[in-house]
């Protein structure tokens, strides 16, 4: 009977460490992605030459004030079939097993652990990458500017892709894909920033 009293004890105090934790965050301004002016593109080498593709759906939750970065929260999901690099050919492997698999990791996600505050606007954001069942901690350049009632905010980091088991099997020779890919993206936001 006594370690039922301190077990239910000790899980009351970590349910009201849980909502005082997600108290301020919650508390934060919603910002709403603006999908038609956002973009998240993806450049990789190929025998050496640049390629650039993008994501062409995703989503974001954003809750971020300016005044008081250290309590937001960015989560991010990209729907990995969504990847095209523009040639048609190349489009139709991008979801196959050995680079996004998509039947297996529909998406792939970013959430946020903090957000620190760089000055001029600029902000490092932690956090954790899951991309194909494998997940990495990341930080994020960002840089947020206001333009025409929007914010939008914007950087690039880069990431290695064989991490990610992206490219696989006789892929994985990085002579000919390189094993790092530059994110780039450009996320508009209203409502919230």
């Amino acid at each position: 009977m006594r370690c039922k009293e301190t077990c239910l004890a000790s899980l009351a105090q970590a349910a009201v460490a849980l909502l005082l934790a997600a108290g301020p965050a919650a508390a934060q301004p919603m910002a709403k992605l603006v999908p038609g002016e956002s973009r998240i593109a993806f450049v990789s080498k190929q025998m050496g030459v640049p390629v650039e593709g993008v994501f062409k759906r995703f989503d974001a939750q954003i809750a971020f004030d300016p005044k008081k970065p250290e309590n937001g929260s960015v989560a991010l999901q990209i729907d990995t079939a969504s990847a095209s690099i523009g040639v048609a050919p190349v489009d139709m492997e991008l979801p196959k097993a050995v680079w996004f698999d998509v039947a297996r990791f529909p998406k792939a996600s970013f959430q946020s652990s903090a957000i620190k505050a760089m000055g001029d606007g600029r902000y490092e954001v932690l956090g954790k990458l899951s991309l194909k069942g494998h997940a990495r901690e990341l930080a994020v350049p960002v840089t947020i500017a206001q333009a025409e009632g929007k914010s939008v905010a914007s950087g690039s980091f880069t990431l290695r892709r064989l991490e990610f088991q992206v490219g696989d099997g006789e892929w994985r020779d990085t002579a000919m894909v390189a094993d790092e890919v530059q994110v780039r993206f450009k996320l508009t936001l209203s409502d919230g920033l």
